[in-house]
């Protein structure tokens, strides 16, 4: 299950763990326009974990979704 919300800086995507158990805590992503943040409460030390893409990073993390083991680069 997720949710998506519009704000006025940034698209806000929810992941809700609805599987089998064990369950994860839900991850927040906000897409903004030079950057996506991934951000999911840390259950040992109740806090929020919060990590930083930049643009191509996500291009790449798309990109090796659908390809085999092993290392690449965009060329330009």
């Amino acid at each position: 299950m997720f949710t998506i919300e519009h704000e006025f800086d940034a698209t806000i995507v929810t992941l809700i763990d609805d599987g089998e158990v064990p369950l994860q805590e839900d991850l927040t992503l906000s897409a903004f326009a030079s950057c996506v943040t991934l951000e999911q409460l840390d259950p040992r030390t109740d806090k929020v974990q919060k990590i930083t893409l930049s643009l191509a990073q996500l291009r790449d993390l798309q990109a090796a979704l659908d390809l085999p083991e092993g290392s690449y680069k965009f060329a330009k």
